[in-house]
């Protein structure tokens, strides 16, 4: 309705104006009558003409004054016409996308944690509607989330029943009765729902002031590359110490699935659904079958912070890498950045020319701080054990799957060590993982 107003005081302007110019231009140029050329000539009625083009000019200025208030009246509905409506769209261009954000939740009544800095960051709640879907019906939870009231929408999966699994697979019902859910609630927002795409967070991770704009921002990437099937907001060796605390704007391509507050499109559930496994999910994620030689974008700086260590994995990797990750606290503009050298060819002939023009350097001299420049270095490995040895002993993570280290890409691990940037990689001219690497 807006726009048709919109449109018709534009067109009745622009007529008005045009109108009143042809006007003012046909008076200013039409010749003299004789009786007028008489009367000038003749000195008569002088004062009258000068009357008449003295009333005329205030005349003009009145009209003049009138079409800047149209004008500026039409400058007041385009803004409103710019602004977005309650379904996410921009009056004057295409509708915002909305990304969803699911949250996987069960019996952690500190879930709470998780949805106040959801909602307290949150932009927009058309454009970032938060569905919790809670497993495992504990009450005292159901009751935390459901105190938002419509701040959220609040989904309960049905099916609490045990899974049937081998006996050695029995001290792992957890992890089975997770992929289940996993399943269900994918399903809920692509299908029931209707969305296009989503982030998927856990009730046991708090998000930084940016998180919004970090997946916004990476939204179109990832719908339009296919070399990369996610984007997360995580970095497995985010550490404090690990990481350059100037750079919060520094993202990466990475083969490793990180997971931990990562966005997915409809496109890649309809490929994996039919599949999807019965447990350990985010390991299946990782098998090359389901990557694909495709990547992901990690940050720098971490988006989310995990605070749960208590769990079905049983704080796994949370008392010695986990509780230390840094959260970012600065809020970068990526809405506003040009994010194009993320492409796959682009991105590929910049990293590796960065990673092996680096000068190369011996572990000995990285852990006894003998470097000599600003950095960066590069460290070189070329076996499985070899990188687990140098992994260890400079601090970030050792563990590979399907051959893929964590944060690596094409097996670079890129990391600080003493306030310089450190490559962890392969020789050069390599050209793909070993899965017997796990």
């Amino acid at each position: 309705m807006l726009r048709k107003r919109g449109s018709a005081i534009l067109c009745g302007a622009f007529l008005f104006v045009a109108w009143n110019a042809v006007v003012v231009l046909y008076l200013w140029g039409r010749p003299l009558s004789g009786r007028e050329e008489r009367e000038m000539d003749g000195g008569r009625g002088g004062a009258d003409l000068a009357g008449d083009v003295i009333h005329m000019a205030e005349a003009f200025e009145a009209e003049l004054e009138m079409q800047r208030k149209i004008l500026l009246q039409i400058q007041g509905h385009r803004s409103l016409w710019e602004q977005p409506n309650e379904n996410g769209a921009s009056r004057g261009g295409p509708p915002q996308v909305v990304i969803p954000i699911l949250v996987i939740a069960c019996n952690r009544v500190t879930v709470k944690r998780c949805l106040d800095k959801l909602i307290e960051y949150r932009p927009s709640p058309e454009l970032y509607p938060i569905i919790v879907s809670q497993d495992c019906g504990h009450a005292e939870t159901a009751q935390v989330i459901g105190s938002y009231g419509s701040q959220l929408t609040h989904l309960k999966q049905p099916d609490l029943s045990d899974i049937a699994v081998k006996p050695e697979h029995k001290k792992f019902q957890g992890y089975y009765k997770i992929s289940r859910h996993y399943r269900w609630a994918l399903n809920q927002v692509f299908n029931s729902l209707s969305h296009s795409s989503v982030v998927i967070v856990e009730d046991d991770l708090e998000v930084a002031p940016d998180f919004f704009e970090y997946f916004r921002s990476l939204h179109p990437i990832l719908k339009s590359d296919p070399s990369l099937w996610c984007v997360s907001a995580w970095n497995d060796n985010g550490r404090d110490g690990y990481v350059d605390p100037g750079k919060a704007d520094l993202l990466y391509r990475t083969d490793f699935f990180p997971g931990l507050g990562w966005m997915m499109i409809k496109e890649l559930w309809i490929e994996l659904e039919p599949k999807w496994p019965g447990a350990f999910w985010d390991d299946w994620m990782r098998q090359p079958d389901q990557r694909r030689d495709r990547a992901c974008i990690r940050p720098e700086i971490s988006r989310t912070l995990t605070f749960g260590r208590k769990g079905v994995s049983l704080g796994q990797f949370y008392d010695k890498y986990l509780r230390y990750i840094k959260l970012n606290s600065e809020f970068v503009p990526f809405t506003k950045l040009d994010l194009a050298y993320l492409k796959e060819e682009k991105y590929k002939e910049i990293f590796e020319k960065q990673v092996y023009s680096a000068p190369l350097v011996k572990y000995e001299e990285v852990q006894r701080g003998q470097l000599k420049g600003a950095g960066p270095f590069c460290l070189h490995y070329s076996s499985k054990d070899g990188f687990k040895v140098l992994a260890k002993n400079l601090g970030v993570m050792e563990d590979l799957k399907s051959g893929v280290p964590r944060t690596g890409y094409r097996g670079v691990v890129s990391f600080l060590s003493r306030g310089r940037r450190i490559f962890l990689a392969p020789p050069p001219g390599w050209s793909k993982y070993d899965p017997t690497w796990s």
